[in-house]
């Protein structure tokens, strides 16, 4: 994520064609969820979907995918592809979280996964259209955050088969959609407090415009976007009823964002110098047992 607190002043912001199209795309996909609708069909359409109702989501798809072919060149296609993928995920997630099966609360995990992968990508598009990218989708983000996903999803289908009253716990799913919609919203809120020059990567040289930002969120915590990350992540498998992966979430995830915090307190320490050692000293890193970098006197 970006430097603690980088931000410049920012004019008002606008749509560019990017997010435009994207959001268009997203919007297109998410159309799924009114095929009940259009087919007379109760909502959990995908609980048991019939004949019918699998030969409604491949029209589907496949209109969709051909619209979007014919609306956008290459470049922006890329773009409005991927966006669409989140945008029927989502969809799809309000169709299981409409129904009464087993299925409910993987519904409302669809819904979180999807609308942060594509809320990271229109955030960006808003805050800092340069540094906008395939990437900024958070799709390819590492190998280890894949294997993380598809762990979850196998402990959920297990567990769903050889304990089905465990994925019935709605006040425990409650309390994880809680944690996901804090930590999503923690998460954004950062991003746009820092501005245009939130990034991705880590930010190795520091630019004319960069100040040190220490209002907003960055008043709470030095780091917020990593705690938005870090209780999303693990909400993520509370709302599933993963004992399993919440313990494995929690850790993986603590390590990753203590080794990233450091990595990036030493750039913060070489482009403001005193400057972010009086914030550090004052403002605690957001995370559970993680200081920071270690600065000698």
């Amino acid at each position: 994520a970006a430097a603690a607190a980088a931000a410049a002043a920012a004019g008002p912001r606008r749509l560019g064609r990017e997010a435009r199209a994207s959001l268009a795309a997203f919007l297109l996909g998410a159309s799924v969820a009114a095929l009940p609708v259009a087919l007379g069909s109760p909502a959990a359409l995908l609980a048991a979907p019939g004949l019918r109702g699998r030969l409604a989501l491949a029209i589907h798809v496949a209109s969709v995918n051909a619209a979007l072919l014919l609306l956008y060149p290459r470049p922006l296609y890329k773009i409005a592809v991927r966006a669409c993928f989140l945008g029927f995920a989502f969809g799809c997630g309000l169709l299981l979280s409409a129904g009464r099966s087993a299925w409910r609360h993987f519904g409302w995990y669809m819904c979180s996964l999807s609308l942060f992968h594509y809320s990271e990508y229109l955030v960006t598009a808003i805050n800092n259209p340069r540094s906008l990218s395939l990437d900024s989708f958070l799709l390819n983000h590492s190998f280890e955050y894949n294997l993380a996903a598809l762990s979850s999803w196998v402990e959920f289908t297990l567990e769903k088969l050889l304990f089905p009253e465990l994925k019935q716990i709605t006040w425990l799913s409650t309390v994880g959609l809680l944690m996901v919609i804090f930590g999503d919203c923690l998460r954004k809120a950062a991003m746009l407090t820092a501005g245009s020059n939130f990034n991705h990567i880590v930010q190795n040289e520091k630019s004319d415009t960069h100040t040190l930002v220490t209002s907003g969120v960055y008043g709470w915590f030095r780091h917020p976007s990593y705690v938005g990350w870090f209780y999303w992540s693990i909400g993520t498998q509370v709302l599933l009823c993963n004992p399993i992966c919440v313990v494995g979430y929690a850790l993986a995830s603590w390590r990753f964002f203590r080794e990233r915090i450091e990595e990036e307190e030493i750039t913060l320490i070489h482009f403001f110098g005193e400057e972010y050692l009086e914030y550090k000293r004052k403002v605690p890193s957001g995370l559970p047992f993680i200081r920071g970098v270690k600065v000698e006197l």
